[in-house]
């Protein structure tokens, strides 16, 4: 491995930057056709919803829908020499899209419930001066109508000039007749005048008087505009009710607020009348009126209102207070105004675009959360922070990455639903469509920043992003959306309800719905900004709720990622870590910790003793040239599901000078990678501290990230990356650039023999796990760190690339220090300076390889391998050699003894043997010097034992 040392220090922000940006986006250059499935997904809608489209077009443009046409003179032959096309001619249903340039004049109408629907006495309407039940059996119930004021005696005189007592129609002026009649019905208004529905029922008109006689119902043949038909006028009997209060007029109406036939609302009530202060001066009056009349298919969001008749009613009472009973304001009619010939146009995109389009917005939120918990759950993120990436290039790279792939996606989407002509696109203003995409796909992105801080698994957060897609539209189009429409929900809730993002979005694709759809059924514009001063438009009051959401979202979200996502997480009130941190350099510990170390000093071996009191040492002094420095460092993970806590690593005191290469040896479980995992700010350190680089790792590890490698025991790789831009990516991290990085990822290659054969330019998912490992080893020692940690790195090897990955450790670790742990105690023996054996969390030796032998291993092992008949005799041999030998190993004639150094000459056991070959058969024999292993195993048999009688 070549040693490539960066000249301009750590990598600064924008190199950062520039080195996550590249790699970011050769991943999505690898993930194309991801791309092109997700796009694909609202061109889907679209195309899916100008096919329906045109079906709908094809069956609304019919003969049967089309102005209604009649020949009017044909030849002897009895072809048609001309048609006529207009009102006259056509049935209901064609009546709708004929010419009208002369309206017809309608009377004024009042809203009378049907006779069963009509106020009377019930447990819930309690007041004595309602009718009996008993009169809607026999269809005589009065329609009855609220009045109160300042002044009862005033409001009576002018209620009971409201009614006639008869009736004089004449036919030669029959609307004229009409007009000085209090008519109504119970017919459902429509969202135009063009045709009273009234006129064209079979449901009676009523004449409200004020006495009902035997000759009140009668039937009128209306004739207008080439529509006659025979009309029957029944009488309903008017009664007017006094009220004390408003309130009570309130009360009463709400009680009789119901739903009828087919879930239509009505009220059992006409109308009210409050006369508030009016006297002989003053007219002053409130009308309350039936406004609950939907009328969906025409696209509008209220019919017309029957209320001009209720409003005339009062000023004519009140006129022949001051005047005299004949005076009167007439009324004589309503009418339309003209309209050219139409056709019936329904926009399928408008009326459903705002559930599906809904969902196809919404589909980003699980793509960008299964993104960034990916990398979480791979510890992608610690491993690239752990190299150097600081966390301001990381979220402002990230979110400037999800924020160009979501602005691509939705002008994918509304472009091309432009182009194919749907009009919830084409009629809206896009300027105002642009900023409301905008707002909402930020928040969009900041909070699944935030929710992925919840998740530590891709799948799990998968369903729970696509749950709440579905869910949110599900729940907007039947639920929030009959709240919005419902005018006598509070508004309040409503934007209490937009609060919640997906209500919010549901919200701003509900009126771009709804103003596409009336300007594609009228023949006119879309939403325009002017528009958005309209009361009734929620538009504005949502885009400033997704703004505010979106700045309060990246905050908390950039928070909590600080607190709880970032390898070990930070104090919650790190940002105020700078007032009480320590200086950098700063090594001098309170006089607390020295005594607790002397407590230990008793308690550990000569050589532990040794080193901890170096450490104490060079915590004392100004300066140091050892890299690594672990100061009594502890870690106890808590009690948890019925467990006791864990002692995973119980008060290291270790120093790394530069140059060295320290190994550390012990079985599963010995708190290695705790270790490990504490110096890589993965976790947090119990008690105690270490310093890298003199920084603490308490307070310092972002700036200890710049100049540390790290292989992890399990390999931190993307899948859909080549091993050359894995290098490519770190040595951006690391300061390198331009002819530098290029010669250090291709001698990195060749270190690991991962640059022949086209291995370099394969994408990492492809590797077996040995060259996945060279590959982790590669990158944690590219850019000279000055302190690299290996965690196994040569698990899986053949033992070709085992020796070859040797040699690049032992040429790496020049000028740095290495903490390699491992379970090869060939491996160990090899590249370790000096090696420490981990047991149950503390560290019970610590020396080279041969100091280790020479203290742990002083004896021979001699082993021998005759028939199980005379395993005997091999021991009695033994014993005379060595009296103080040990059997450590028997099975099938195969002996194994341990015998001291000073009780045996070698001379004496090959004769010893020699002698035994001519009494029985021999067959293999051998004398052999303590190896590292039986140093492991003597020294860790022996801390387990302690342990288990402590």
């Amino acid at each position: 491995m070549a040693d490539h040392r960066p000249t301009l220090g750590p990598a600064s922000f924008w190199t950062q930057a520039n080195a996550l940006l590249r790699k970011n986006l050769t991943f999505q250059k690898r993930n194309m056709w991801t791309n092109f499935r997700l796009i694909s997904f609202p061109l889907f809608f679209c195309v899916l919803f100008v096919v329906l489209q045109n079906l709908v077009d094809s069956q609304l443009n019919n003969s049967d829908n089309r102005c209604g046409c009649s020949c009017v003179e044909t030849n002897r032959n009895g072809q048609c020499q001309r048609r006529e096309c207009g009102l006259e001619y056509s049935t209901t249903d064609q009546a709708s899209s004929c010419p009208i340039p002369n309206p017809p004049e309608w009377p004024a109408l009042l809203q009378i419930p049907g006779p069963n629907y009509r106020a009377v006495r019930t447990g819930s309407l309690t007041s004595a001066d309602l009718p009996n039940e008993s009169c809607r059996s026999t269809g005589s119930c009065p329609t009855t109508t609220f009045f109160t004021g300042n002044n009862q005696s005033l409001g009576e005189i002018l209620t009971g000039s409201m009614f006639s007592t008869s009736i004089n129609f004449n036919y030669s002026d029959l609307l004229g007749s009409l007009a000085t009649s209090v008519l109504g019905t119970q017919t459902y208004p429509q969202g135009y005048n063009y045709l009273e529905p009234a006129f064209a029922s079979d449901l009676p008109i009523y004449n409200v008087q004020g006495q009902c006689t035997s000759n009140s119902t009668f039937s009128i043949v209306f004739n207008q505009s080439s529509i006659a038909r025979e009309q029957v006028v029944t009488c309903a009997r008017g009664l007017y009710l006094w009220r004390n209060s408003s309130s009570e007029v309130n009360d009463e109406l709400y009680k009789g607020y119901r739903k009828g036939n087919s879930e239509e609302k009505i009220n059992e009530f006409v109308a009210a009348y409050d006369f508030l202060n009016s006297d002989g001066n003053n007219f002053n009056v409130t009308v309350w009126y039936n406004s609950t009349y939907r009328n969906y298919s025409a696209g509008l969001p209220m019919s017309l209102l029957r209320i001009p008749r209720s409003v005339n009613l009062a000023s004519n009472a009140y006129l022949q207070f001051l005047q005299a009973p004949g005076a009167k304001m007439l009324l004589e009619f309503v009418k339309e105004m003209p309209k050219p010939e139409t056709k019936l146009r329904i926009d399928l995109s408008s009326l459903l675009g705002t559930l599906f389009f809904t969902w196809v917005i919404l589909q980003l939120f699980p793509v960008v959360l299964t993104s960034l918990v990916y990398e979480k759950q791979q510890k992608l993120r610690v491993m690239m922070k752990m190299h150097g990436l600081g966390d301001g290039p990381y979220w402002m790279i990230s979110y400037a990455y999800f924020l160009v792939i979501s602005l691509l996606y939705m002008l994918c989407f509304v472009i091309f639903g432009s182009v194919i002509g749907l009009k919830f696109f084409t009629l809206n203003d896009y300027s105002i469509q642009f900023v409301f995409y905008f707002l909402y796909i930020n928040l969009q992105i900041a909070l699944a920043f935030l929710v992925a801080a919840m998740f530590s698994n891709v799948k799990t957060a998968s369903v729970i992003g696509y749950i709440f897609v579905f869910g949110t539209g599900l729940l907007g189009g039947f639920l929030f959306q009959s709240f919005v429409e419902d005018e006598s929900f509070p508004r309040g809730w409503v934007i209490a309800m937009e609060l919640y993002p997906g209500f919010s979005l549901y919200r701003g694709l509900y009126e771009f719905g709804q103003y596409s759809f009336r300007g594609n059924y009228m023949g006119t514009n879309g939403m325009r900004w002017g528009d958005l001063s309209d009361s009734i438009n929620g538009l504005r009051e949502v885009m400033i709720i997704i703004f505010v959401e979106w700045l309060v979202v990246l905050f908390v979200a950039y928070y909590v990622d600080q607190v709880s996502s970032s390898g070990a997480g930070k104090s919650p009130l790190f940002f105020l870590q700078k007032f009480w941190r320590k200086p950098a350099l700063s090594f001098r510990r309170p006089s607390l910790q020295r005594q607790e170390s002397k407590v230990f000093l008793q308690m550990d071996k000569a050589d532990v003793n040794q080193e901890r009191e170096k450490v104490e040492q060079l915590l004392l002094e100004p300066s140091t040239s050892h890299p690594i420095i672990c100061d009594n460092l502890k870690k106890i993970y808590p009690a948890r599901d019925g467990n006791p806590e864990k002692f995973a690593v119980r008060g290291l005191s270790l120093a790394l000078p530069r140059g060295e290469c320290f190994g550390m040896l012990g079985p599963n479980g010995a708190g290695k990678t705790s270790l490990i995992n504490m110096m890589i700010g993965l976790t947090k350190p119990t008690s105690g501290t270490a310093y890298v680089q003199g920084l603490d790792i308490l307070n310092y590890m972002d700036t200890i990230y710049t100049s540390m490698g790290v292989c992890p025991q399990h390999d931190l790789l993307w899948e859909t990356l080549t091993g050359r831009e894995h290098l490519l990516f770190y040595g951006r991290l690391k300061n390198l650039r331009g002819f530098a990085l290029n010669q250090a990822v291709e001698e990195s290659l060749k270190s690991v023999n991962l640059f022949h054969g086209g291995v370099a330019d394969k994408q990492a998912g492809k590797y077996s796990g040995g060259m996945k490992r060279r590959l982790s080893v590669a990158i944690s020692l590219i850019g000279d760190p000055k302190v690299v940690y290996m965690d196994e790195p040569s698990t899986g090897l053949d033992p070709a690339s085992r020796n070859s990955l040797w040699s690049v450790v032992k040429r790496a670790k020049q000028d740095r220090a290495i903490i390699l742990t491992t379970h090869s105690m060939e491996e160990a023996e090899v590249l370790c300076d000096r090696l420490g054996i981990f047991v149950d969390g503390s560290l019970q030796c610590i020396g080279n390889p041969k100091e280790l032998k020479a203290r742990y291993g002083g004896s021979y092992i001699f082993t021998m391998t005759t028939s199980s008949n005379h395993e005997e005799e091999v021991e009695n041999m033994v014993r005379r050699l060595s009296p103080s030998a040990s059997k450590i190993y028997q099975i099938s004639g195969t002996q194994k003894f341990e015998m001291p150094k000073q009780e045996v000459r070698i001379a004496d056991v090959f004769q010893a043997v020699e002698n035994a070959k001519s009494r029985f058969t021999v067959f293999a024999w051998g004398l052999a010097d303590t190896t590292l292993e039986d140093v492991f195993i003597k020294v860790a048999r022996g801390a387990q034992a302690v342990n288990i009688l402590s």
